[in-house]
């Protein structure tokens, strides 16, 4: 048989609220649409619908932003308030510069204003955080499709990360369960017998890459199912993807 995978954006998500069971909610719009789910298929999950879900959504006009916020929304033309928020999800600044905030969040990400986010929020004054732990957000979602629907599966919470040296976002795995985000080929020997010494694909990432294609960044479609990639189960988390600073050559 010829490779192939399917992705299949799942649609008519209602809109998330502080305490909604996403795994729940999932589960009844698969029995609903009567998507098939089969073990070992992937669901790729936004972070946007987790932090709702969880109450990782601040409301700007609640912050009190230090003095080193208003100086530096002062320098960049940025509102201070976000700024604040900004700096207390970040563990330290990256880079600052032309506006931009890159820095490291206490998860160990290194991305855009710490993760915090103000697109697609009812409200203009509040903004989502990324999740406190998204390794724990996924697998709530496995443990509670699994009870609703009795597959195993394997969860990619994914968000939308800029690249350096390379024009245009794309998106990245922040939270996995049930599937190791890392195919190691090392060892391995290729078709002219060249034994692999560093080879490592990031699948989390190009699984999460992958399912935005069907759910695009303004048509609501906040969950992918994945059908046909064959991968290796584990429980490694998302940190088998950060890499260690001690081999970071870009600190």
């Amino acid at each position: 048989m010829l490779p192939e995978i399917h992705i299949i954006g799942l649609t008519g998500i209602p809109e998330i609220a502080e305490g909604a069971k996403l795994g729940d909610l999932i589960s009844a719009e698969i029995k609903k649409q009567d998507l098939p789910l089969n073990e070992r298929d992937i669901l790729v999950v936004t972070q946007k619908v987790v932090s709702k879900a969880e109450g990782r959504i601040i409301n700007l006009k609640e912050i009190e932003p230090s003095h080193m916020a208003i100086q530096l929304a002062s320098e960049y033309k940025k509102d201070p308030r976000l700024v604040e928020v900004v700096l207390r999800e970040s563990k330290r600044i990256v880079r600052m510069d032309r506006g931009v905030i890159i820095s490291e969040t206490h998860h160990g990400f290194i991305c855009a204003n710490a993760g915090v986010d103000s697109s697609n929020n009812t409200d203009i004054e509040k903004v989502s955080l990324l999740p406190k732990n998204p390794d724990v957000s996924a697998n709530n979602i496995r443990q509670s499709i699994h009870m609703e629907l009795g597959v195993e599966v394997g969860i990619i919470i994914s968000d939308t990360f800029g690249r350096p040296w390379r024009e245009g976002a794309t998106n990245v795995a922040i939270g996995v369960s049930g599937i190791n985000p890392l195919k190691d080929y090392r060892g391995q020997s290729d078709l002219v017998g060249y034994s692999l010494k560093t080879t490592t694909i990031a699948i989390g990432d190009e699984l999460a890459a992958a399912a935005e294609l069907v759910m695009a960044k303004l048509d609501r479609v906040p969950v992918a199912v994945i059908k046909g990639y064959h991968y290796n189960s584990g429980d490694t988390g998302i940190n088998s993807l950060v890499r260690n600073p001690d081999r970071d050559l870009f600190r």
